[in-house]
């Protein structure tokens, strides 16, 4: 008679012994992103354009060899190819990539108003610097067996008037999700995360950092009862970036606290 597998215990340390490199990665949902991966056992190369939220970070995790920081621009092929050589160098093996970075205020206003170097600077920063960061970061994944989640946005499937630039970018890296996919595997998996409404405050800079103003009926729109954090965020990251998810890839989940199944009238 054929058994059924035994239980299998979970592992206690998910990222233990694996190297996360993660764009954005001193505030907002990077840093929690950063945080799930370090309190799974993992270690994390931090990027992002702010250096004084990058040396906070380090300042007040005392992670010691576990986190490093240096200087990126995502839009710039030489800063990330220097930025995962550095990473490289310090830890000896890549195992995860989360493309974080991206420009935050979605409303740029009319369209007919909206200029091409506009435009352009949220298709560099958010959706070429993803392609950049997998492009020079995928042969040590391969060699790995690794992971990439992409942070995109809830608004890559709904929208608010004026946000076309935004909008375009995080559904494109919704597409370049799934293209990735089947193009890296299976040596490696690639998925999105979209974030709906995260409240970030508490997670930036420390010159700038406060707690959220968040009203009742703020959280009472969404199903889940409450806004999101970026530990949210977080915690699917560490799923997606580990081997618990072996069979999971190409796949984009929403995390919005139930807003986008919501329905709203007038």
């Amino acid at each position: 008679m054929t058994k059924t597998p035994a239980i299998t215990a979970y592992d206690a340390q998910p990222m233990r012994d694996r190297v996360v490199l993660i764009t954005g990665g001193a505030q907002g949902i990077g840093r929690g992103i950063a945080q799930a991966v370090l309190g799974a056992g993992g270690s994390v190369m931090l990027g992002d354009l702010d250096a004084d939220a990058g040396r906070a970070c380090l300042r007040e995790w005392q992670a010691g060899p576990r986190a490093a920081f240096r200087t990126l621009d995502v839009a710039r092929e030489t800063s990330v190819k220097r930025w995962v050589d550095a990473a490289l160098a310090q830890f000896g093996h890549l195992d995860g990539l989360v493309n974080n970075a991206g420009i935050a205020d979605p409303n740029r206003g009319p369209l007919h108003e909206l200029s091409l170097k506009t435009w352009n600077r949220y298709l560099d920063t958010n959706l070429t610097g993803a392609f950049l960061c997998s492009k020079h970061a995928l042969p040590s994944l391969v060699a790995a067996g690794g992971a990439i989640v992409n942070i995109a946005s809830t608004r890559a499937l709904q929208s608010e008037p004026d946000t076309e630039a935004y909008a375009a970018s995080k559904g494109g890296l919704v597409a370049l999700t799934h293209a990735m996919a089947v193009s890296a595997g299976p040596a490696v998996r690639v998925n999105a995360i979209l974030p709906g409404w995260i409240a970030t405050d508490a997670w930036k800079n420390p010159q700038t950092r406060r707690q959220p103003k968040l009203s009742r009926r703020d959280h009472a729109q969404h199903p889940a009862g409450r806004v999101g954090t970026p530990e949210d965020i977080g915690n699917l990251a560490v799923y997606l970036l580990s081997t618990a998810s072996g069979f999971v890839t190409g796949q984009h989940f929403v995390v919005d606290g139930g807003m986008t199944v919501k329905m709203q009238y007038v």
